[in-house]
């Protein structure tokens, strides 16, 4: 059965979702050249992981932008510290932030979900653990598209679900998914595939014929799907972000489906994401374990959250042409100076995934980098069968550091 997935979002500026939480001022245009400007003291200065972790190289591993956030997003996050909102979390602003993301997905992808299905999340991750524990069976095997994000390993295996993985394949100048195998797996006991869709760390953008496929192929064993689409709000032109529930109901009834703006609005320390229920009985098992699932969620998320939906739109298409720049740079300067290292250029997300495996390296390459080149990357080989001698480049940086990464690889590379 499902939920009211085709009613109308709820509209802002109501009794429900006041302005003060929903709806800051307007700003002015950002000039992206100020990212240009942004120097490596200024980012080390900030004290993040990204620049902290490994404080004599460049950072580009861990996946957050170097560009702040909106100016919604920080004079939402004033007025709500000026106004002593640090307590614990309401209902007022829950509700602001599931109509404005209600509205994004409807406004963004055509996909018209009630805003009493979205419920908050500290992150990805801890809904991920929640939808495992309570919407499977202990112990049910799960299918995983690999190479992956790096945490989807270790926390399957923390909490005893056996990963089934399932092979990405690059063909020519795209990505597929090994649909046979998917089936295999489904057929030898997986009752979910975790699907991230924009594909981490591979940048691969599902469409909308692939989803109805995989749909397809999860209802002949009666399986789930969570899909993780964090990165859905970063895709390039060109392509098109698809949410896997809105492509057919089989896919709704299957889906439990993570969003967030952290990613694309530099969020990730607020500890705010969403679920997103498109089948009554979820909904109904979620308000009997939310309330201790989704606890930890900060009250300065939401209220961030409900200004990046609602209000975050002109920063966001102004950061994501700059960042198409950076990733068209990126395959310029693999292409003149490190000709054997592997590239297809993503799709979506901010991620770069680069096969070193014809590089003569002395041991594996995110070491290599970051010992001999000062460029702090992703181990590859944390990303699940396949992904050793890769690793994943984060491209959202100022663009004059990226082209410095790139150069101190390639100088580093031609000094073996």
């Amino acid at each position: 059965m499902e939920t009211t997935r085709h009613r109308p979002a709820a509209r802002g500026g109501t009794a429900t979702s006041p302005a003060q939480w929903a709806r800051p001022p307007r700003r002015a245009r950002l000039d992206t050249r100020d990212f240009d400007a942004i120097t490596l003291d200024q980012l080390r200065a900030g004290g993040g992981l990204k620049w902290s972790a490994f404080p004599d190289c460049i950072g580009a591993f861990v996946a957050e932008m170097d560009f702040g956030t909106a100016p919604a997003v920080r004079e939402a996050l004033r007025d709500a510290i000026a106004r002593d909102r640090l307590g614990y979390l309401s209902a007022e602003p829950l509700r602001a932030m599931a109509q404005a993301c209600a509205r994004w997905q409807r406004d963004h992808h055509g996909w018209d979900i009630a805003a009493s299905s979205i419920k908050a999340m500290p992150d990805v991750l801890g809904a991920l653990e929640a939808v495992l524990r309570h919407c499977l069976p202990a112990g049910a095997p799960v299918a995983l598209p690999v190479p992956c994000y790096m945490p989807f390993l270790p926390l399957l295996e923390w909490l005893g679900n056996p990963v089934v993985q399932v092979p990405m394949h690059r063909e020519g100048q795209a990505w597929r998914l090994d649909e046979e195998a998917l089936d295999a797996a489904f057929a030898g006991g997986a009752r979910m595939l975790l699907l991230c869709n924009p594909h981490n760390p591979i940048g691969k953008v599902y469409t909308r014929g692939e989803l109805l496929r995989i749909a397809a192929i999860a209802g002949r064993h009666d399986a789930r799907v969570f899909s993780d689409e964090i990165h859905a709000p970063l895709v390039y032109a060109g392509q098109r972000h698809v949410p896997y529930a809105s492509v057919s109901e089989p896919a709704a009834h299957q889906a439990i489906t993570a969003v967030s703006a952290s990613k694309t609005w530099n969020l990730a320390g607020l500890k705010c994401a969403q679920l997103v229920f498109t089948r009554a009985d979820d909904l109904q098992a979620w308000r009997r374990i939310g309330g201790f699932a989704g606890g930890a969620t900060s009250t300065l998320g939401v209220i961030a959250h409900a200004a990046a939906w609602g209000e975050g739109e002109t920063w966001r298409r102004q950061v994501l042409d700059y960042l198409q720049g950076n990733r068209d740079l990126l395959g310029r300067l693999l292409r003149e100076r490190l000709p054997r290292i592997g590239y297809l250029p993503p799709q979506g997300t901010y991620l770069a995934w680069l096969d070193c495996r014809a590089l003569p390296l002395p041991m594996a390459p995110h070491l290599f980098f970051r010992r001999q080149a000062r460029v702090a990357l992703t181990d590859g080989g944390e990303c699940g069968q396949g992904g050793e001698g890769h690793v994943r480049l984060n491209f959202a940086m100022p663009r004059p550091l990226l082209a410095e990464a790139v150069e101190r690889m390639a100088t580093a590379v031609a000094a073996l």
